[in-house]
């Protein structure tokens, strides 16, 4: 009998896409020394090296978790017919069993083994109290009078320990690979001496000891508490590393072909085309964002409800809702960029050597390629990135009125919209909120933060 079942789905294979089309640049970047030579600049860069890798850790968690499979039910005695179950794990899931399995009654406080809330009890005595009662999975393994403050301190250390050998392994590895690669080249360990090893290997190694350290201590505890169903805080914020990397880079990619297309060709050949271009954003901008998008995702929940026969799975329905929600993101949010563009490009266009390319009868299509595009790669850049961080964002704001992702698929805006009530009651339930803004914080601002070392790269009044 087979132990699994591949369940692929659509975004599954749109981040096998996005890796594989990433893999494709860079081996490309390799054989073009003038690009090559402005994404050193990036990558030269403490802060730029730093929040790079933060960002493919990021990626990682995001390919672990687009690796979906089922797993068989248990099969009726004199049938041969395997029946799989309708929930749909991944590898993510796997690698987080801890902290997945160890689900309590409701909330938690971060690293709690009593409950948020009191319960009835009744005691041997016959007596019924009112008390916090004990948590079911967290603190369990504690021996009777040990603190739970004096245990997460050892395996804090333990963790700790075991996480700074692994980082030890890793710098060993990096630094064999650094040689072997040398040698190869002639140069030793100076092939690679431009990069600032000291911020890569010190970012591998805060990366390393945290996952050592919530791998270690998210078996016995709830390192940021629990939900109102019991569900451990942290494997959700985790579990929506996915949703966040997914909506903003999709999105921001399908804002490229229509800002970049008709805000270079408005731009560059003015008449009625620009024309028609400013009429089209310009309607487009007219529209409320807000209630654009949730009219059109709207009518995406109707499409569903009135189509149950095409998803046959919770988790198809979730996907197709999720692709939908970023194919209406992008489409609605191309105008801001397609209007900065077409005020470069009409700018740039004027410059004496394009001018001088139209004299010589160059063709438009190579004027812009050679010219118009490497002008305004720059700005692309900056707002691309800006748009992943609101992306991001309008994410968490669209689950919080009621049309973002499906409620089963995990996000950090419905994170967010679950916890709202939680802020208004006494004590405050904070840390679902903390848990989801922490994991968004790190996202954006290590985009941002890369963003600008590539825009200072890649601006023409600054390279060299």
């Amino acid at each position: 009998m087979a132990d699994f079942k591949l369940t692929i789905l659509w975004s599954d294979w749109l981040i096998y896409l996005l890796v594989v089309t990433l893999a494709i640049f860079f081996i490309n970047l390799a054989r073009d020394a003038v690009t090559r030579k402005r994404w050193r600049k990036v990558f030269v860069s403490p802060l730029g090296s730093a929040s790079f890798l933060v960002i493919v850790f990021y990626v990682a968690i995001a390919l672990l978790d687009s690796v979906h499979f089922r797993l068989p039910l248990q099969q009726l005695e004199g049938s041969d017919t395997v029946h799989y179950s309708q929930e749909v794990n991944s590898l993510l899931d796997l690698t987080l069993q801890d902290l997945r399995g160890n689900d309590e009654k409701t909330y938690s406080e971060p690293f709690a083994i009593y409950s948020f809330a009191k319960e009835n009890r009744t005691l041997d005595s016959g007596q019924v109290v009112r008390d916090f009662p004990r948590l079911e999975h967290a603190g369990s393994h504690l021996p009777t009078g040990k603190p739970a403050s004096a245990d997460i301190f050892e395996r804090t250390m333990h963790a700790l320990v075991v996480g700074a050998l692994l980082t030890l392994a890793l710098w060993l590895l990096i630094w064999v690979l650094r040689w072997g690669l040398g040698l190869s080249s002639g140069q030793g360990l100076q092939a690679s001496a431009w990069l600032p090893w000291k911020s890569i290997l010190l970012t591998l190694g805060a990366l390393v000891l945290v996952s050592t350290w919530v791998m270690q201590l998210g078996g016995y505890y709830h390192i940021l508490g629990t939900n109102k169903v019991g569900q451990d805080v942290l494997f959700q914020a985790i579990k929506a590393v996915r949703t966040g990397v997914l909506i903003g880079t999709l999105a921001t990619l399908l804002t490229l072909p229509l800002a970049v297309g008709l805000g270079i060709a408005a731009g560059y050949f003015k008449g009625w085309v620009d024309d028609l271009v400013q009429y089209v954003y310009t309607t487009l901008s007219s529209i409320p964002g807000i209630l654009l998008i949730a009219a059109s995702v709207l009518l995406i929940d109707v499409y569903i409800e009135t189509h149950p026969e095409q998803f046959q799975l919770t988790a198809e329905r979730a996907d197709f809702q999720f692709l939908a929600l970023c194919f209406i993101l992008g489409m609605t949010s191309w105008t801001g960029l397609c209007r900065l563009l077409r005020a470069e490009t009409l700018k740039v266009s004027q410059l004496d050597y394009v001018q001088a390319a139209r004299a010589f009868g160059v063709s438009n299509g190579r004027i812009i390629g050679k010219h118009i595009l490497p002008n305004v790669t720059h700005i692309v850049l900056i707002a691309l990135v800006l748009d992943f961080s609101g992306f991001v964002l309008a994410e968490a704001i669209l689950s919080y009125i009621g049309v973002g992702v499906d409620p089963s698929m995990a996000s950090w805006g419905n994170m967010i919209n679950e916890a709202r009530a939680e802020l208004s009651r006494e004590p405050v339930v904070w840390w679902s909120v903390a848990a989801a803004f922490s994991m968004m914080f790190v996202l954006v601002l290590a985009a941002n933060l890369f963003a600008d070392k590539v825009r200072d790269a890649f601006d023409p009044r600054t390279v060299g």
